[in-house]
């Protein structure tokens, strides 16, 4: 079936939709866990789908250095090698090249690096990218860019947005026609809105199904990155997905939705869960602290996941701080419990019209 976008209702500048492809529905706004190697960390597959998850991103660079796309192939994609049945969203690499990687060297080519894992020279390209990918078989597809650190310096960004333009359009060749996926364009431009109209204009010149913006949560202020948002999600197609990338806390989460925005992923509900930390409806806990040994009440009751109303903060404690690797699985699972809550209460706030009123109310209380 060929993948498609319905945009089904907006309110206050929220917008809710559906997207279809051949592994299942997303109902945007959607959150997408982060399985990085074909794994989110610490969850087995029936956990993720228990959190309400409809789709999930996996990373192109990661996969290809480890475990390499042949034994991916195998299975005929990440579906089968991960045992996923739902949607899956595959990153380019080009974040993790400039994040991970040492002696890059980028050129009109591609990107020369050396694996952050045993050193070895690596070379990705537009067109080895969107080959890893299409191997992967995921079900959106992001083109290959430049992903430059946070910066002040016009010129630098303007070359990197550039640079990623080209790259784009190359990427758009290599994938072809294909209409049960989806390719994904990004945009860049840092924290100037000129150049993010400019790169936005010459990727709706290319033509692609959804448009990202990358290049955000490397280093800006919240402030700066909704700036950014609400100038240029407007300009957006508005009958394509938008994608804000990397991103966020909930409070960034909300305040992107008000702005236009359709999916989001983020590594910040596992790796807090790693660490002890729970996102709930009555604020952020730190359950390392020592407060934790007297408070016999779930974590949250309000959120319908088993981690979240069957174990008690106290156990919770006892666990984290005897490094004990249940805490990490029942944290993260509840965490991304609560990251999909939030987005149906914001979807159910949308379809009744009744947004703005749900963004008054939780603003405050999750801006922790």
């Amino acid at each position: 079936m060929p993948a498609t976008f319905s945009l089904l209702n907006e309110d206050s500048g929220a917008r809710l939709g559906r997207i279809e492809t051949r592994r299942g529905s997303i109902d945007t706004p959607a959150f997408m866990p982060v399985g990085t190697a074909a794994t989110v960390k610490a969850l087995t597959v029936d956990q993720v789908n228990q959190t309400g998850s409809q789709i999930i991103l996996c990373n192109t660079y990661h996969l290809y250095l480890r475990p390499g796309t042949d034994r991916i192939e195998r299975f005929g994609g990440l579906h089968g090698f991960m045992n996923f049945e739902k949607p899956i969203l595959t990153d380019s690499g080009g974040f993790q090249v400039m994040s991970l990687s040492k002696n890059t060297k980028i050129s009109e080519d591609g990107v020369t690096f050396n694996s952050h894992i045993d050193g070895k020279k690596i070379f990705l390209s537009p067109e080895t990218s969107i080959d890893i990918q299409k191997k992967l078989n995921s079900d959106i597809v992001m083109v290959f860019d430049e992903c430059p650190e946070y910066s002040k310096d016009k010129s630098i960004i303007k070359n990197s947005m550039d640079l990623s333009m080209r790259w784009a359009k190359r990427s758009k060749i290599e994938f072809g026609n294909n209409d049960e996926k989806m390719l994904f364009g990004i945009v860049q431009g840092g924290i100037f809105n000129d150049l993010r109209r400019e790169s936005l204009n010459r990727l709706i010149d290319i033509g692609f199904d959804g448009y990202a913006l990358g290049g955000l949560a490397v280093g800006e202020s919240q402030i700066e990155m909704f700036e950014t948002v609400e100038e240029i999600s407007p300009l957006m197609d508005k009958y394509k997905p938008r994608y804000v990338m990397g991103t966020g806390t909930p409070s960034d989460l909300l305040g992107a939705v008000k702005r236009g925005i359709d999916m989001f992923d983020c590594v910040l509900p596992s790796r807090t869960g790693r660490t002890g930390l729970a996102f709930t409806w009555e604020g952020k806990l730190n359950l390392r602290n020592a407060k934790y040994t007297k408070d016999d009440a779930p974590l949250d009751i309000n959120v319908d996941c088993p981690a979240s109303k069957l174990y008690s903060r106290n156990y919770l404690n006892h666990l984290i701080n005897c490094n004990e690797i249940l805490a990490s699985t029942l944290i993260t699972w509840h965490n991304i419990a609560f990251y999909q809550d939030l987005m149906k209460k914001i979807r159910i706030s949308i379809e009744n019209g009744n947004f703005e009123d749900f963004y008054n109310q939780q603003i405050e209380k999750l801006s922790y």
